[in-house]
């Protein structure tokens, strides 16, 4: 059933809890890549500009002792806010208690207020992770409405999303939030058809389910990075030193097998003696690895035959590299299949989040797809048809009345 969304909300004067995920990559105490934080800012600007009042708040990294607490406060995430908001984003130090509830009560139309990293509230018992009952009750206590904008934490039951959902009268997704349940959730439900799908990265292991889901639902897969060696092997090819599962070489049988001509491997490798950009490399034949060397990446004959499966496509979704995209000398096959996907016309482009959502931002090509996902872990289940505890708990309509159902 339909999610209600924030612009369905009345927000003048009500105090609106929102859950954003400024999980952001941080170094010697700044922000290194601010993209999560400006992702989530066209909910937050509605929000202000309907008068709401936004107590935002997220988690950032992992919190077990008081000694993780060092270098994981919001308050430079809070100031980037400010700088991107062009107007004060007011900052309290604490999880819970009287200070915090004073800045809430303090709070005027318009405007915006950020609380502590909420995994602080994981040293004593994992309070948060865990989705403690009374902490969830106590944080949906300081505000008149829940709008959750976090699809990155959507795959776990927190505290700051479910226990907060669970105990308003009212919830909806944020626009960010809303555009992932519209795009993952797409090409899980209804995609418009051909549907190619391409999956990369390490191991066939994190995209089993994926693979299985999808071969009902995708015209093509294909399959690259260091998980294309498992089913190469799977075939009876010598992989050389290559990456591979050798406990799951049966399962690779059986998706191949599953899948039949949907499924497209990899013709071509760039091998290497050692794992390094320095090392001297070369293209051969997958049918021809060297016993001594492994494969980092896929060829340029694999980059055409992929090409050509992707033509005519009108979704595509993509997610894991298709090698080791971080060194130079191995990154072509991802720079090909990214340029490839970023061309095509009349097609719904969607990356999964994870190392390809980094590779199309580094290599530039991020404003060419039609959505980038905010989050890895996320989005491999939603793409495995799982139920994302953080969109089932956001408030649902039946689309004629506002009765919440």
């Amino acid at each position: 059933m339909a999610k209600k969304i924030v612009n369905e909300l009345e927000l003048n004067g009500k105090k609106v809890l929102m859950r954003v995920d400024f999980n952001v990559p941080m170094k010697d105490g700044k922000i290194t890549n601010d993209n999560r934080i400006v992702a989530a800012t066209d909910t937050i600007k509605y929000v202000l500009e309907q008068g709401g009042k936004v107590i935002a708040f997220s988690h950032l990294g992992r919190v077990k002792t008081e000694e993780d607490k060092a270098g994981k406060s919001m308050a430079p995430i809070a100031a980037r806010l400010s700088e991107l908001l062009g107007k004060e984003v007011k900052f309290v130090a604490e999880t819970r208690g009287a200070e915090l509830e004073a800045a809430v009560a303090e709070l005027k139309d318009g405007e915006i207020m950020m609380f502590e990293n909420t995994r602080f509230e994981d040293i004593d018992g994992k309070k948060e992770s865990k989705n403690d009952p009374e902490l969830g009750k106590y944080w949906a206590s300081l505000g008149d409405v829940f709008v959750n904008d976090a699809f990155g934490t959507a795959h776990r039951a927190h505290a700051s999303n479910v226990g907060i959902a669970s105990n308003v009268a009212e919830s909806a997704a944020g626009f960010l939030m809303e555009k992932e349940i519209k795009f993952i959730g797409g090409v899980v439900d209804a995609p418009q058809k051909p549907l190619v799908a391409i999956l990369g990265g390490a191991k066939v292991s994190d995209k089993i389910s994926v693979i299985k889901n999808l071969i009902p639902k995708a015209d093509k897969i294909i399959i690259g990075g260091g998980m294309m060696f498992t089913f190469l092997k799977a075939k009876g090819l010598n992989i050389g030193k290559s990456l591979c599962e050798e406990d799951r070489l049966d399962l690779a049988r059986e998706l191949m097998e599953l899948a039949g001509d949907k499924l497209i491997l990899p013709v071509d490798t760039i091998t290497s003696k050692e794992f390094s950009n320095d090392a001297g490399h070369q293209i051969v034949s997958v049918e021809n690895v060297p016993s001594d060397e492994m494969g980092l990446d896929i060829g340029p004959k694999s980059v055409e035959i992929f090409k050509d499966a992707l033509a005519g496509a009108k979704t595509v979704v993509w997610n894991g590299p298709m090698g080791v995209f971080e060194m130079s000398n191995f990154a072509k096959g991802t720079i090909g299949v990214c340029e490839a996907i970023a061309n095509l016309e009349g097609a719904i482009t969607i990356i999964g989040g994870g190392d390809s959502a980094t590779a199309a931002i580094d290599l530039g090509f991020a404003d060419k797809f039609t959505h980038i996902s905010t989050g890895g872990g996320a989005s491999l289940e939603y793409l495995e048809g799982k139920v994302l505890p953080g969109i089932d708990s956001i408030s649902s309509h039946c689309g004629n009345c506002n009765c919440g159902k």
